[in-house]
C-alpha cells in the first residue's frame, strides 16, 4: 500500500504542550488530529487557526484588546483543550462566527452575573427587571427571549415553561472560563430551540493547582447601595500527582438586596459542582448546579399589580463520557427541574400560580477526523442523536388532571417528546472551510413526521488577516407552555399556536492584526408563525398570537491594543467599540395597539469601552452603552397614552487594585443616574455602587 495514502488517524496518544504562541500560518494546523495543551485561546482561534494573535485573548465584542509582548511571542499558561471539545458544540464549526467573552473580560467589566456580561456582547438585548440578573429577558438580533438556547458546558439548561426564567444559569461567576455567544439560528450545533441564537457557558476546570498545593480556594465579598450584599466562594481540589487525571471544584454564592424601588427586594443563592476523571482511553465529566431566588416583582408582569412576588428554583445535573481514538463517541445525560411560585398580590392567594417543569435529555454524538490528498483536505464527520422529554405540572398550565392524579398545588399537566438526529460534515481545503449539516426532528406536539432543517456555513481566509463568512440556517421553535396555556386577569394564552420557523442568512468579515482587529456582520431572518403577546385596543388584555416577521440588521465591532500602539509606559491599555442596527417588518398587514415583546427591540446599540492604568496596580474600566428601543409602554398613571422607550445612555466604571493573590474593587453602575426603563413600568436603579474584596489562596 502506498504509505502516502494511508488512512488518517487521530493521534490522541501524543500530547503537545504549547507555552509559546507565535504568529505563524502553520502554528495550529501542524497539530491537527492530536490532543493539544495550549494557553487559553478564544474559540475563533481554535476553530480557524488564523494567524491572528488578537483572537487569543480578546473578546469578540466590546471587550479588552490583547496586550502582546514586545517580541512576536507570548507566554501562555497551560490549559487543557481537546479537538473537538465536547463542552463546546461550536468550536469545531470552522466556518461560524462566534462571540467569546473571556474570564479576563468578565473581571475587567466587574460583572456580578452572566446577564451583566452579555450586555457587552454585540447584538444582544438584556432587559432586566431587577439588578444582578434577577428576572432577566435575553434576546439576540431582534428576536425574543423565548428564542435563545442556553447551555452550561454544552448541557441544556433552558426552561420550556417560559423564557423569563431561562437565563438564570445555575453557575457562579467565579466558575466561568468563557462565554460563547452564537448570533443567529444555530440548529446544526444546538438544536432547533436555538432559533435566534445560543449562549454556552464554559466553566473553569481546576487550573490553579500545583503538585505541592492540591487545594485552591477563592472567596469574594461585596456590599453597597440599597442594602446589597454579595458573597461567593469556590474551591478546587486535585488529588496529589493526578493533575491531568482527576479533579473537582465546588462554588457557593449568596446575594440579597432591599431593592432600588418599592417591592424590588430579593435574596437567593447558587451552587455549582463539577468533577472530571480521565482514564486510559476515556474521559468522564459530571456537574450539578442549583439556583434559588425569592424576589419582589414590582409591576414585573402587569402595571396594574405593583405588589407581585415570585420564588424560582432550578436544579441541574449533567453527565458526559467521551472515548478516545480515531472515532470519538460522546454519550451524555442531563436533567433540569424548574419550579415557580408566583403571587399576583404579595402575601395573598390572589391569582397564585405554582409550576414545576422537568426536562430530561439523553443522547450521544460521535466525531471522526480524517484527511485526504496528502493532507491538503482535512475533514471532520459528526453524527448525533438526542431524545428530550419535557413535562410540566402546574396550577394553570396544561390540561386539567383527574382529581385522583392531582397532588400538592398541581391540577394541570402536559408533556411532549422530541427526537432529533443530526449529521454534519466539515471540510477544510487550504484557506477554505465548508460546514454542511442537517437536523431531522420530530416532536409529539408539532408533527408526527421527521422534519428536516439543513444549514450551510462557508468561510475563506484571505491574506493579511482577513476572513470572510457566509451561512444559511433553517430552524424551528416550539411555543412555551406559557404561550399555550397561561391565563390571568391581564393575559391569555393560545392553544392553537404553531411552531415558529425561521430561515436565516448571514454574511460577515473579520480583520485581525497585531494591535487591532475588527468584525463586520449582516443578517436577514425570514420568520413565520412568530409568537408575541399583543393588545388589540386600549381596553384589551394581552393575547398570545402569531404573525410573519422579517428581521434584518448589521453590526460592526473593533478593538485596539493601545499599549501595543503607544508602548507600555503610557497609561492607556485598550479601547473597543461595537455598534448594532436592527430593522423589523411585520408582514401580516396588522398593527397591534401594543406589542409586549417581539416588536420591542433595540434599533440601535452602541458600546464603548476604555481600560487604562491609574497608578501602580490600580486600573480603571469604563463602559458606555447607548441604546434606542423601539416600541412603547403604557404608564400606570395614564393607561390610554403609550410612551416610547426612546434612547438612553448608561455609563459604568470599575476601579481595581490588583495583587497576585487578592483584588479590591469599587464599581458604579449608571454613574449619571439616568432614569430609564428596560421593560414597561419597571424603573432601573439610578445609581448602584458596590465595593468588594476577593482573595485566592
Amino acid at each position: 500500500m502506498n504509505k502516502s495514502r494511508k488512512p488518517f488517524l487521530l493521534k490522541l496518544h501524543e500530547v503537545f504542550t504549547f507555552r509559546h504562541f507565535a504568529r505563524k500560518s502553520y502554528a495550529l494546523f501542524s497539530v491537527l488530529g492530536r490532543e493539544v495543551r495550549v494557553g487559553v485561546l478564544s474559540v475563533a482561534t481554535l476553530a480557524t487557526a488564523a494567524p491572528c494573535l488578537a483572537q487569543a485573548s480578546a473578546p469578540q465584542a466590546g471587550g479588552s484588546a490583547p496586550s502582546p509582548e514586545d517580541s512576536d511571542t507570548l507566554e501562555l499558561a497551560a490549559a487543557w483543550v481537546t479537538a473537538p471539545p465536547a463542552v463546546s458544540r461550536i468550536a469545531d464549526a470552522t466556518a461560524v462566527q462566534v462571540q467569546v467573552l473571556t474570564q479576563a473580560d468578565l473581571r475587567a467589566a466587574g460583572v456580578a452575573s452572566v446577564n451583566d456580561a452579555l450586555k457587552l456582547a454585540t447584538g444582544i438585548d438584556v432587559r432586566q427587571r431587577g439588578a444582578f440578573g434577577i428576572q432577566t429577558d435575553i434576546s439576540i438580533d431582534g428576536g425574543t427571549f423565548d428564542q435563545v438556547a442556553y447551555y452550561v458546558n454544552g448541557f441544556p439548561v433552558g426552561n420550556p415553561q417560559t423564557g423569563h426564567n431561562a437565563a438564570d444559569f445555575p453557575v457562579n461567576v467565579s466558575d466561568i472560563r468563557r462565554i460563547e455567544v452564537m448570533n443567529g439560528a444555530a440548529a446544526s450545533a444546538f438544536g432547533t430551540q436555538a432559533f435566534s441564537g445560543a449562549v454556552n457557558i464554559i466553566t473553569e476546570a481546576p487550573a490553579h493547582i500545583s503538585q505541592t498545593n492540591p487545594l485552591s480556594c477563592y472567596g469574594e465579598v461585596a456590599g453597597g447601595s440599597y442594602g446589597t450584599l454579595l458573597a461567593e466562594t469556590r474551591a478546587e481540589l486535585i488529588p496529589r500527582g493526578m493533575k491531568s487525571v482527576a479533579g473537582t471544584s465546588l462554588s457557593l454564592s449568596y446575594r440579597r438586596s432591599d431593592g432600588a424601588v418599592a417591592n424590588s427586594d430579593f435574596q437567593g443563592g447558587k451552587a455549582f459542582w463539577q468533577a472530571h476523571l480521565r482514564g486510559h482511553n476515556f474521559k468522564l465529566n459530571v456537574q450539578a448546579g442549583a439556583t434559588l431566588n425569592d424576589f419582589g416583582a414590582n409591576t414585573f408582569y402587569s402595571a396594574a399589580y405593583p405588589n407581585q412576588w415570585e420564588a424560582t428554583r432550578r436544579y441541574h445535573v449533567g453527565l458526559r463520557a467521551e472515548t478516545e481514538g480515531s472515532v470519538r463517541i460522546v454519550p451524555e445525560f442531563s436533567w433540569v427541574r424548574n419550579t415557580d411560585h408566583f403571587q399576583l398580590i404579595r402575601g395573598t392567594h390572589t391569582a397564585e400560580n405554582f409550576h414545576r417543569g422537568d426536562v430530561l435529555t439523553c443522547g450521544f454524538r460521535t466525531y471522526a477526523a480524517w484527511q485526504a490528498l496528502q493532507g491538503a483536505l482535512r475533514a471532520t464527520s459528526a453524527f448525533g442523536a438526542e431524545l428530550r422529554q419535557e413535562e410540566i405540572y402546574s396550577s394553570n398550565l396544561g390540561r386539567p388532571m383527574d382529581v385522583a392524579q392531582q397532588f400538592s398545588h398541581y391540577t394541570h399537566h402536559d408533556n411532549r417528546t422530541n427526537v432529533a438526529l443530526s449529521l454534519a460534515q466539515t471540510l477544510r481545503w487550504h484557506q477554505l472551510a465548508v460546514s454542511l449539516s442537517v437536523l431531522a426532528q420530530r416532536n409529539t406536539a408539532a408533527s408526527r413526521h421527521l422534519r428536516l432543517y439543513p444549514s450551510a456555513d462557508v468561510s475563506y481566509a484571505l491574506p493579511h488577516g482577513w476572513k470572510l463568512y457566509a451561512s444559511w440556517h433553517k430552524t424551528l421553535r416550539l411555543p412555551t407552555f406559557t404561550d399555550l396555556y397561561y391565563k390571568s386577569p391581564t393575559q391569555e394564552g393560545n392553544l392553537g399556536l404553531k411552531p415558529e420557523e425561521n430561515s436565516a442568512w448571514r454574511l460577515g468579515a473579520e480583520y485581525c492584526a497585531g494591535t487591532w482587529r475588527a468584525q463586520l456582520r449582516g443578517f436577514y431572518n425570514c420568520g413565520t408563525g412568530m409568537i408575541d403577546w399583543v393588545m388589540r385596543s386600549p381596553d384589551d388584555i394581552y393575547h398570545a398570537t402569531s404573525f410573519r416577521l422579517d428581521n434584518m440588521g448589521a453590526s460592526l465591532s473593533a478593538a485596539l491594543d493601545l499599549r501595543g500602539i503607544f508602548g507600555k509606559r503610557q497609561p492607556l491599555r485598550s479601547l473597543s467599540a461595537s455598534y448594532t442596527y436592527i430593522h423589523q417588518e411585520r408582514r401580516d398587514g396588522q398593527t397591534p395597539y401594543k406589542s409586549c415583546y417581539a416588536l420591542e427591540y433595540l434599533r440601535h446599540k452602541l458600546i464603548l469601552r476604555l481600560d487604562h492604568a491609574v497608578a501602580t496596580n490600580l486600573t480603571a474600566s469604563w463602559s458606555l452603552r447607548l441604546q434606542n428601543r423601539r416600541g412603547t409602554y403604557i404608564p400606570r398613571q395614564e393607561p390610554n397614552s403609550p410612551v416610547p422607550y426612546g434612547t438612553h445612555a448608561i455609563l459604568d466604571l470599575r476601579l481595581r487594585w490588583q495583587k497576585p493573590h487578592y483584588e479590591a474593587y469599587i464599581e458604579a453602575q449608571n454613574l449619571t443616574a439616568t432614569h430609564y426603563f428596560d421593560l414597561a413600568n419597571v424603573p432601573q436603579p439610578r445609581l448602584l455602587v458596590i465595593a468588594g474584596l476577593s482573595l485566592r489562596i
